[in-house]
């Protein structure tokens, strides 16, 4: 038996009245959902503007110059001239070996000369005396000839005469050792009274020039031939005249007062590391860096134009390392489009392709905005950074 169900008066009255309230609502079979307003995003209007393309890269204090100081002659150590530690001068004598030996090789060079200009004076007078006699017969062809050939031998023994007073003159001179540049001066690896030969191996001392001061670097090829090609295609320049300014970290983390410039980089890659070598020089006045120290540097590489900078949160990194962003259009929709973010810096990406000046990127509200869905655009407003906790009230 089918037993049909009965409704009281008041629940018929209450669903005629849900029916009618759906048939007005409705418009075109839409639910009450389809009166929802588009969801709210925050974007940023992107612009472009010039900016410096950086890289920071670790490296090591090298010194500017480096002497070391070894005898070029042979002889004992009669005294040091210099204190270990300190700053000398170019041409500061350090060392004096004894110059006895070398003074009499000078003053035995210097009577050989005046013994051979003294033969040559008579050679020569004896050779003019012979020309004219041999004109008339007086003497022999022969005889002229000879005094000839005796005049060359004597004007090359004075020449040689001459040449072995400088070489003595030389090695006096080289009996005090003196610095070739300005710099500081390392510790004495020989004492007075210690014996010499000249072009032994072990070095005496040496000077180090550490104002200025070189930072070798090194950055990876794949970098540097990044960076050719932007600046060949004009996509970045150069300025300066190629000088690129440098900024150092020091060890501790603190800023280096100075700024340097990159004066070199070098043409061969490293098979090893696939590292091109680059060298920094700073100014270093009050010797705050020290050869053998690493640092860190930050390179301004070039200056792009037309830059675009994004926040970081507003660019998602999909599968394989491709970069999209949401973009608000003019009719207020949401498209997807992919951009190529080169760097991040700080928290914002440089964008490089993808985006033009004014593009509405959105920024918070990604997961609401679906792709061609309508969406409510709202300027973006970062959260201001945390403040401190408030000072304890005076007691």
């Amino acid at each position: 038996m089918q037993i049909t169900p009965r409704l009281s008066g008041p629940l018929i009255l209450l669903a005629l009245t849900l029916t009618a309230c759906g048939q007005d609502t409705g418009g075109g079979g839409q639910g009450m959902m389809g009166a929802m307003p588009p969801p709210e995003v925050a974007v940023v209007a992107v612009k472009q503007a010039p900016f410096t393309l950086t890289a920071e890269l670790t490296g090591r204090v090298t010194p500017y110059r480096v002497a070391e100081i070894r005898p070029q002659v042979s002889g004992i150590i009669k005294d040091r001239l210099f204190i270990e530690g300190t700053d000398v001068k170019a041409g500061q004598p350090l060392y004096q070996i004894d110059p006895a030996p070398y003074r009499a090789a000078l003053a035995q060079a210097q009577a050989d000369l005046k013994s051979a200009e003294a033969q040559l004076t008579a050679v020569r007078a004896k050779a003019a005396r012979y020309k004219d006699l041999v004109a008339v017969r007086g003497v022999s062809q022969q005889e002229y000839d000879d005094a000839i050939s005796d005049l060359g031998a004597r004007e090359a023994a004075v020449a040689a005469g001459r040449a072995a007073v400088e070489t003595a003159r030389i090695n006096l001179d080289y009996a005090s050792l003196s610095s070739p540049i300005d710099g500081r001066i390392g510790r004495s690896r020989v004492t007075p009274g210690a014996l010499v030969t000249a072009g032994q191996a072990e070095m005496m001392t040496s000077v180090t020039q550490l104002d200025p001061i070189y930072i070798d670097l090194t950055q990876s090829a794949d970098a540097v031939a990044a960076l050719r090609r932007q600046v060949a295609s004009g996509e970045a320049t150069i300025a300066d005249g190629g000088k690129l300014k440098v900024k150092l970290i020091m060890p501790d983390g603190t800023p280096y007062a100075e700024e340097g410039v990159l004066d070199f980089s070098d043409i061969t890659v490293d098979e090893g590391t696939g590292t091109v070598g680059l060298r920094a020089t700073f100014p270093n006045r009050n010797l705050e860096l020290l050869p053998g120290m690493f640092v860190r540097a930050i390179v301004d590489q070039a200056t792009r134009a037309d830059a675009i900078l994004v926040p970081q949160q507003a660019v998602i990194i999909g599968p394989g390392g491709v970069a999209t962003t949401m973009v608000v259009g003019a009719d207020d929709k949401v498209e997807i489009r992919p951009v190529s973010a080169v760097k991040a810096v700080g928290d914002q990406w440089v964008v490089t392709t993808g985006l033009t000046a004014n593009d509405r990127v959105i920024v918070e509200g990604v997961l609401k905005a679906a792709p061609g869905a309508q969406v409510k655009p709202v300027p973006y407003n970062p959260a201001p950074a945390a403040a401190g906790p408030a000072p304890a009230p005076a007691r």
